[in-house]
C-alpha cells in the first residue's frame, strides 16, 4: 500500500506533469526557443528540458536507478549540444540559446522520467523520508527535504515555462 506522503507527493509531480503538457501544446521548435523580447529569456523549451533533467537526475539519485536521460537513449534524440551530464544549472545565455528540440521530444522525455518519478514514489514508507540523502549540507538533507526541494524546482520552472508561452501568444 502506498504512504499517504508518497501519494500526495504523487499528486503533486502529476500537477508539474499536466501544466508541461499544457505549457507545451502546440508549439513549434521555433516558439519552443522564442526568448522574449530582451532575447535573453530561457525559452519554453529550454525550462522544459531542464526542470525535467533536474527531476531525473534528483529522482535516478534518490532511487539509485540510471537517469532516463541516458539509459532511454533521450540524449542521442535530442542531439543538443551540451555534455551528457548537462542539467541546465549555470548555463550561460549563448549555451541556452544553442537549446533545440520538438514538444514530441519535450514531451516524451518528461513522461518518461514521470513514470520513473511515480514509479519510485509508491515504493516509499513513512519512515523512508527520514533517510539521510546527502552530508553534503548542513544538516544533512533527507529524502523528504530532496523529493519537496525537487517538487519546488519544478514547479517554479513550469510556471516560468507557462508565463514565457503567455508572453509568446501576446507578442
Amino acid at each position: 500500500m502506498t504512504a499517504a506522503s508518497a501519494k500526495l507527493l504523487i499528486d503533486s509531480f502529476e500537477r508539474v506533469r499536466e501544466t508541461v503538457a499544457e505549457v507545451l501544446d502546440g508549439l513549434t521548435p521555433d516558439e519552443l526557443r522564442w526568448r522574449g523580447a530582451d532575447g535573453r529569456t530561457n525559452p519554453v523549451g529550454w525550462l522544459v528540458w531542464h526542470l525535467t533533467r533536474v527531476q531525473d537526475i534528483q529522482i535516478a539519485a534518490v532511487a539509485e536507478l540510471p537517469e532516463v536521460w541516458q539509459a532511454d537513449g533521450w540524449q542521442q534524440r535530442f542531439d543538443l549540444p551540451y555534455p551528457a551530464e548537462a542539467s541546465g544549472y549555470g548555463a550561460s545565455s549563448t549555451q541556452v540559446g544553442r537549446f533545440h528540440a520538438t514538444a514530441e521530444q519535450l514531451a516524451g522525455y518528461h513522461e518518461a522520467t514521470h513514470r520513473q518519478t511515480v514509479g519510485y514514489l509508491a515504493t516509499l514508507h513513512e519512515r523512508d523520508y527520514a533517510t539521510v540523502v546527502d552530508q553534503a549540507w548542513d544538516p544533512p538533507v533527507t529524502l523528504g527535504v530532496r523529493l519537496v526541494s525537487t517538487l519546488v524546482d519544478d514547479l517554479q520552472h513550469a510556471g516560468q515555462a507557462a508565463l514565457v508561452r503567455g508572453c509568446l501568444q501576446r507578442r
